[in-house]
């Protein structure tokens, strides 16, 4: 087996997004525009709100690409132009392949906003290819419990499997190419192998504690992207966290600007008309505005 290595460390920088929360993004950055098919990734906090502190991201549009959602602490709520909408709770993903165009709606649940409490998750952008940008909108939301996990032999990593496959388990998220997404979590003494797809691009994402990914020691805030092979070893002294994430590459022409992901500057014109002239949609007024 040829172990894939550490080819560069990128370590996330923090920035302001939707109504003003924080996130800490590892890419896109100055040493990493894009991990193809993987376009960016946002990890909002953890902060602790207090009463009527609580903030997400109003109404914004998407077209282009998929966004994938995923909880750890607290509660969200989210409706679209489409009229879908829906709640998250801890461990929940919410897949939403936006296709042709959404407005869509991203908030912290009433009840955090009336009481505050601990939030804290991912958002990952995933491209779609040429061929599909202009697919029909589409929700995969999974529940915690269904979310398929394994752990090693001894018992000291484990992972909860959103897309792919570890240690056995197979993700139940139909992905429109091929996707890797997986949480690890290592407890002192943790030492796996993970097996990969050749054809991937692959990067580790930790974001709690320290952990070695293919022998180099990353911090929490830390993103390790992977060279050639085909597995990569993650080991800790103490308890971390970490994403496995990648895919296969698509090697497409990216046109992006803001909430819209095309191949040509002429689709991201069409996009921004379509936005303004209303053709996107608009979030039905019965849902009540989180």
């Amino acid at each position: 087996m040829s172990p894939r290595p550490v080819v560069s460390v990128i370590t996330a920088h923090t920035q302001q997004e939707g109504g003003g929360f924080t996130v800490r993004r590892p890419f896109p950055s100055r040493g990493l525009a894009q991990l193809d098919p993987l376009l960016m990734l946002d990890e909002m906090g953890p902060v602790h709100y207090g009463p009527g502190q609580a903030i997400g991201a109003p109404d914004h549009p998407h077209r282009g690409f998929e966004t994938v959602t995923y909880i750890l602490d607290g509660e969200a709520e989210h409706a679209d132009s489409s009229g879908h909408a829906g709640s998250m709770s801890p461990g929940d993903v919410q897949w939403m392949t936006a296709g042709a165009g959404v407005v869509h709606r991203e908030m912290p649940s009433r009840r955090m906003q009336r009481e505050g409490g601990r939030m804290h998750g991912f958002q990952l952008w995933v491209n779609l290819p040429a061929a599909e940008k202009r697919i029909a909108p589409r929700y995969q939301e999974i529940k915690a419990a269904t979310i398929p996990s394994a752990s090693s032999p001894d018992g000291k990593a484990r992972v909860r499997v959103i897309a792919g496959e570890a240690l056995g388990a197979q993700a139940v998220i139909a992905t429109r190419t091929p996707i890797l997404y997986h949480h690890w979590s290592l407890d002192a003494g943790a030492d796996v192998a993970l097996p990969l797809p050749a054809d991937h691009r692959v990067g580790v994402y930790v974001f709690d504690g320290t952990a070695r990914v293919s022998g180099r020691e990353l911090h929490a805030g830390q993103l390790a992207v992977l060279g050639e092979g085909d597995h990569l070893t993650l080991s800790a002294d103490g308890p971390a966290q970490a994403l496995v994430l990648g895919g296969r590459p698509l090697n497409e022409p990216i046109a992006w600007s803001g909430p819209f992901v095309m191949n040509t500057e002429q689709e991201l014109r069409e996009a921004y008309a379509d936005f303004r002239a209303g053709r996107l949609g608009r979030i039905p007024p019965e849902i009540v505005r989180a």
